[in-house]
């Protein structure tokens, strides 16, 4: 120490290098210590138990993922052919329709066609009767 009560360079360089040799025996013991292997070894064994149990809750996530891609897939494919069974009942029925107008055309144009011809049979048959 010098004068002014303070500690010299020398002496603080010292005393950390002592303190590190210290810390390094401390860490050397704690190391070599049969019962910090121990607890290492327990410690080592519940973090791959953990590992363990979260790669299983992840598969299981997964799997479950997986399993409602599928039902939404299904559901989706089902409801796609819904829709397409509605457009065909709805496309025959248009259809229908269309083929009953189109037979009411037809009755009405042979209706409308006899209703000529018998008022020209009855004009003819007036012609022949008058004479």
């Amino acid at each position: 120490m010098n004068s002014s009560g303070q500690p010299s360079l020398a002496d603080r360089q010292k005393a950390a290098a002592a303190a590190k040799r210290e810390a390094l025996e401390r860490y050397r013991a704690r190391v070599n210590d049969p019962a910090f292997a121990e607890r290492q070894a327990a410690r080592r064994a519940v973090a791959a138990a953990r590992e363990i149990r979260v790669a299983e809750r992840k598969a299981a996530e997964e799997a479950r993922r997986a399993r409602e891609a599928a039902e939404k897939a299904d559901q989706e494919a089902a409801e796609r052919a819904a829709r397409e069974a509605a457009r065909q009942a709805e496309l025959a029925a248009h259809q229908t329709a269309a083929e009953a107008r189109a037979a009411r055309e037809r009755a009405l144009e042979a209706e409308s066609l006899n209703t000529r011809k018998a008022r020209k049979a009855a004009r003819k048959a007036k012609k022949r009767n008058g004479r």
